[in-house]
């Protein structure tokens, strides 16, 4: 899940002063049980963050302490993992973001990806992992859509965004953006792929059909275990693995390394690396990394 975990928050005071204080007992548990299943690590500075957060969900599932929430997780971890995942997180993308990554992709990997599988009829995949709310996987299918209509190939490309936040898929989904949102988007862009809403959709701005067509949406952990067995030429895990410890990335980089071509690409965030974490992957570019083996 692109997210990132807050550093204050007001919903801190309500908790106390409606009784709900979040304990030694439990937030061991809420500890141990994201870092589980999410792969962050809750220290104990982030124990008032984690307990203004929740507050909401508490009164939401109509919980009367973090005793009965730990108990739900324990009785269904399954069921309430995104909520959680969605409540001490919060989701931070735009459209085009790190520009640098777009253009490689527009200038130099699609030409060649797109002429190398039209002759050979390969598919051609590209994966974002922690897409959010969906700016990123639309941005992606912006600069595919172009590059397939530029060579008039028919090849079979698609892109697959997942996310752990059920909230973030469902923005994601829907496709509907405030006009704020996109200011990252060029006009050319914002005329071709959006559409303008109208009436009870004023301010708002829908993703061209197009664009849905190449984008497919699914909630995925990437902790867990994943369904598609690839391979992806490229995938997109930018300002995600930030929040994990050493072992998780080294971890989830491997398991990227199994699901990427040989000499596929892994793009990161811009704070993000992996240096010393794994030797599947040469640095080839500002946070870009190619499979070497």
């Amino acid at each position: 899940m692109a997210a990132r975990m807050h550093e204050d928050d007001s919903c801190g005071a309500v908790a106390i002063a409606s009784g709900w204080s979040l304990g030694d007992k439990d937030f061991a548990f809420l500890s141990d049980f994201v870092y589980k299943h999410c792969g962050i690590v809750l220290g104990e500075h982030k124990r008032q963050l984690v307990q203004g957060r929740l507050v909401r969900r508490l009164r939401a599932l109509r919980l009367d302490g973090f005793d009965a929430y730990v108990n739900l997780l324990r009785s269904d971890p399954d069921a309430e993992l995104g909520e959680l995942a969605s409540a001490i997180s919060t989701n931070v993308t735009s459209f085009f973001r790190e520009m640098h990554h777009y253009d490689l992709l527009a200038n130099e990997l699609l030409p060649s990806w797109i002429e190398q599988k039209k002759r050979s009829s390969d598919r051609l995949r590209i994966w974002s992992a922690g897409c959010s709310t969906g700016e990123e996987p639309y941005a992606l299918a912006m600069v595919l859509a172009e590059a397939l209509e530029r060579t008039g190939s028919k090849v079979d490309a698609r892109i697959l965004a997942t996310d752990l936040s059920p909230q973030a898929l469902g923005t994601a989904r829907a496709g509907m953006y405030s006009l704020e949102r996109m200011s990252g988007i060029s006009d050319e862009r914002r005329n071709r792929w959006f559409l303008k809403g109208e009436g009870a959709y004023e301010g708002l701005a829908c993703v061209h059909p197009r664009l849905r067509e190449l984008v497919t949406i699914q909630p995925l952990n990437l902790l867990h275990e994943w369904p598609m067995r690839g391979p992806f030429d490229a995938i997109f895990c930018r300002n995600v693995v930030i929040y994990f410890d050493k072992p998780t990335k080294q971890r989830l980089f491997e398991r990227y390394a199994g699901l990427l071509e040989q000499g596929g690409y892994l793009f990161l965030g811009h704070s993000e690396s992996m240096y010393g974490l794994s030797d599947s992957f040469d640095l080839v570019g500002r946070t870009v990394y190619r499979k070497c083996k």
